[in-house]
């Protein structure tokens, strides 16, 4: 995307979040393909014959973020980023419920236009590394935000940095680092 695409792309942001309606109008056209895009990198470790396809997710995603209110969207990248957050908690809450459902918990609807759900391997192996991703937070934010941004959004290198106010050479360490500590985390779990 070009420099003056970006730009308006922040402008548009800036107005929504200023309450000017018509500007979100004019910003929905521009940021789906992103989103379908962070979408798909978000449900590419979901298994075969999941409930929820890539529009749908980008549409309960857009569908949140447009209740998000008193939001300073700094730039496009930001935006990008908080809907990598909240498709990866929608994902998140529908391998809970999963994991759930097999445990006896409470059934989930399932649209007969979609497929059902074939097993709950994916969903342990989501919440696991949500687990983990918890557990690294809770000793180097920057790093589990990095793995998050870059894992979960899909985003580059250059707009990780963008997005966390650090250069891209910090955050090429800290996807490394954070990546061997999960790998280590998640094989001891």
């Amino acid at each position: 995307m070009g420099d003056c695409e970006t730009s308006e792309t922040t402008r548009l942001l800036r107005a929504w979040a200023g309450g000017d309606a018509a500007a979100l109008e004019r910003l929905t056209p521009r940021v789906y393909n992103e989103l379908r895009r962070i979408a798909g990198h978000c449900m590419q470790n979901e298994r075969p014959g999941r409930t929820i396809q890539t529009t749908g997710l980008v549409h309960e995603a857009f569908l949140e973020l447009i209740d998000v209110t008193n939001v300073d969207w700094q730039h496009r990248a930001h935006f990008f980023a908080i809907s990598a957050q909240i498709m990866r908690r929608i994902l998140l809450d529908r391998a809970r419920r999963r994991v759930a459902a097999k445990r006896g918990g409470p059934v989930e609807k399932v649209n007969l236009d979609e497929l059902p759900e074939l097993g709950s391997g994916r969903a342990r192996e989501l919440i696991g590394l949500d687990d983990a991703l918890t557990a690294l937070a809770d000793l180097d934010a920057r790093k589990a935000r990095v793995i998050e941004l870059r894992f979960f959004g899909g985003l580059s290198v250059e707009e990780t940095a963008e997005v966390l106010k650090v250069s891209p050479d910090t955050v090429l360490r800290d996807w490394r680092l954070a990546r061997a500590w999960l790998l280590a985390e998640i094989g001891s779990g």
